[in-house]
This record gives structure tokens, C-alpha cells and sequence, in this order.
């Protein structure tokens, strides 16, 4: 004989050529070593080695269990109070009567999308996982789902669940936030012949996720492709000086024309412009000597209208004094304080006046 245990939570069954002849509950036993004791815990299904339905010929086991049947291509959830305990695949499965508040659910796996009714925090258990595929869209983003290469549905930021099937599920997001698209370092020739190199920015924003994803194959390049065939076309119409100084307005007309383009792309412009245009070596020192030319004459401009109006001015004052004697005197006084601001000092030799002799000093 052989001494048997049995634990909270647990059951044996007495087994003699493969049938169940009783069933042990918790306390302990002694057992005659003819029979095959088979322990098994209550918290989940009946796991054995020996088959199901060999095992359920015997009623007095058959009475004791729930069996669950979850048939091809479907998974069995099985509920402990609302939770989620344990995953059942397809086969028999058997559960042990009213020692745990078990439900059940049978789940087709064959369909596309999860039941609405499920959880997230059971979509989410460890124990779905291999059963799931989960695919996720990032904050400020939309996606589009292909299913088969077929547009399934267009969906915002969050988390998607689908079965793991045969399907095959692509997943396809975008970004909706402002974006920037540089193109640089574009070697393009004027209308007179020079050879300039244009860096050229855009700003966009996706608001067609169907036009971007769907219609449009690598909708970004496709918008680099366009606005860099503009770029060259209106630089191309102008010569380096109207280049130049109309490079706001460029960018103003290449938005324009291409404006259905863009929009065809499932894209919206929101700002563009020419960033830099860079000369070439000789061609910089070609015009920086044109600028210091420019500027030399400009100065030589504004020096001869001031010497201009400097002699005019002295031209008023003189005949302002021919008809003033008064204005003439006061003159004649005025440079002789000049005069004598810069005399250190006056020698007088001689009996005569001072002042006379002043007066015949600087005034003849």
C-alpha cells in the first residue's frame, strides 16, 4: 500500500486499467498499489495523459466535470470572476463542476476584426498573445489597414487588435503634424547662362490619408520630384539679377503653379521659400566688384551734391552781404574772432592809438 496526500485545491483520481473507479478529495489516503493515482489541480482543466473520452466512460467522473468543446480554427476563453484565466484551443476540455465560477466563451479566429465586447485588459493579457497581433498608431498620426492589399479601414492614434490568422494585415501610418522637405543643393542655370546652386524648402501637412497612402505611391518623394521640376523651370526664367531680387516672390509662384499637384497628393503647402542661392568663386568676385563699384559711385554722387550745396550757399551768403553793410561788418567780425582764436599773442610797437592800431592791423 502506498500513502496519498490531497491538498486544498486539488483531486485524485483512483485509476485500475485506465478507468477512474473514484474520486479522492482533500484529506489523506492509503492506496493498494494496484491502482494509478493521478493528482490534478481544480484551478484549470484536466490535464492527463490519458484520453478524454476513455476517461469519461466512467459516470462517476463524467457527473463531475464540464466539458468544454472549442471547435477548428476558434479559441475558448475561459472567465474566473470576469477575469481572464485561461486560453483553450481547439479539442475537448474538461473543468471540474462548481469549484470555481468558471464561464466560457468560443471565439471564431477566422474572422477579421476582435468581438466589440471584449476587453482591452484581457486583449492585453500575456496569455492572448499568441493568439493576437497587435499594431500600433503613434500620437498625431492616422494609418490605413490593408487587409489582402484591400483597404480594410482608416483609423486615428491608439492600439488595434486582429487575430493571428491567415491574413495577411499591413498597417500604413502618417504623420498629420506640419512637416518640412528640403531640396538642396540644386545646380541650376539662369536665363543669362549662370550656373547658381539654390537650396529650396517647402512646409506641408498631410489632409488626405487616402490620396497620400492609397492613390500615391511614396507621396513624399513624388512632392520632391514636382516642387524640384518647378524650382528649375521658373529659375531657369530668369537672369541672375531678377533672381536675385524677386526670391521671395519665386517661391510664391512655384506654391501657385503647382498648387492641384500638391493637392493631389493628398497634401496642403503651407509655406515654401528659396533659402540660399549660391554663387559660384569667380562669379562672387564679379559681383562683389560691381557692388564696391555701385558703392563708390554712389559716394561720389552724394560728395558732389554736398559740394553743390555748399557753394550755393556760400553764393546766397555773398549776395545776401553785397546789399548789407551791416551783414558784411558782422562777417568781417566773425572771421577776425576766428583770426584771433588762433593768435597767441600781438606785438605793438609805436606811440600811437591801440585801437587805431588794431583796427589798421585786420581791417584795411
Amino acid at each position: 500500500m502506498k500513502r496519498i496526500v490531497i491538498q486544498v485545491g486539488q483531486v485524485g483520481l483512483l485509476i485500475k486499467n485506465r478507468r477512474v473507479k473514484r474520486l479522492l478529495f482533500e484529506g489523506t489516503y492509503w492506496v493498494f498499489d494496484v491502482f494509478e493515482i493521478s493528482i490534478h489541480e481544480t484551478n484549470t482543466s484536466l490535464q492527463t495523459p490519458i484520453d478524454i473520452d476513455l476517461l469519461l466512460q466512467s459516470s462517476l467522473l463524467a457527473d463531475a466535470l464540464e466539458i468544454v468543446h472549442i471547435p477548428q480554427k476558434s479559441i475558448g476563453l475561459v472567465y474566473k470572476n470576469a477575469d481572464l484565466h485561461q486560453v483553450l484551443i481547439e479539442g475537448k476540455h474538461a473543468f471540474w463542476k462548481g469549484l470555481h465560477p468558471f464561464t466560457f466563451e468560443t471565439v471564431d479566429t477566422t474572422a477579421l476584426n476582435i468581438p466589440e465586447g471584449m476587453l482591452r485588459k484581457h486583449l492585453e493579457s500575456y496569455l492572448m498573445r499568441p493568439f493576437l497581433r497587435m499594431f500600433t498608431v503613434p500620437n498625431a498620426h492616422k494609418a490605413v489597414f490593408f487587409a489582402d492589399g484591400e483597404i480594410l479601414s482608416t483609423v486615428g492614434s491608439g492600439s488595434y487588435f486582429f487575430w493571428n490568422n491567415g491574413t495577411e494585415i499591413e498597417l500604413q501610418s502618417v504623420d498629420m503634424r506640419q512637416q518640412h522637405l528640403e531640396i538642396s543643393g540644386q545646380e541650376l542655370l539662369t536665363k543669362d547662362k549662370a550656373c547658381v546652386r539654390v537650396n529650396f524648402f517647402v512646409q506641408f501637412r498631410v489632409v488626405a490619408i487616402d490620396k497620400a497612402l492609397v492613390e500615391n505611391k511614396d507621396y513624399k518623394n513624388q512632392l520632391y520630384i514636382l516642387l524640384q521640376l518647378a524650382l528649375r523651370a521658373y529659375v531657369g526664367g530668369f537672369d541672375l539679377d531678377a533672381l536675385l531680387s524677386n526670391k521671395d516672390r519665386i517661391a510664391s509662384l512655384i506654391l501657385n503653379a503647382t498648387q492641384e499637384k500638391i493637392a493631389n497628393l493628398g497634401v496642403t503647402a503651407v509655406d515654401a521659400g528659396i533659402r540660399d542661392i549660391i554663387l559660384p568663386g569667380d562669379m562672387r568676385d564679379i559681383m562683389n566688384q560691381v557692388l564696391v563699384a555701385e558703392k563708390k559711385a554712389q559716394a561720389n554722387g552724394i560728395m558732389r551734391r554736398e559740394e553743390t550745396a555748399a557753394t550755393r550757399s556760400l553764393l546766397n551768403t555773398a549776395k545776401l552781404m553785397e546789399n548789407n553793410q551791416m551783414l558784411w561788418k558782422l562777417k568781417e567780425m566773425e572771421y577776425v574772432e576766428k583770426i584771433a582764436e588762433r593768435v597767441g599773442a600781438i606785438s605793438i610797437s609805436g606811440k600811437g592809438n591801440v585801437i587805431s592800431e588794431l583796427k589798421e592791423l585786420f581791417i584795411k
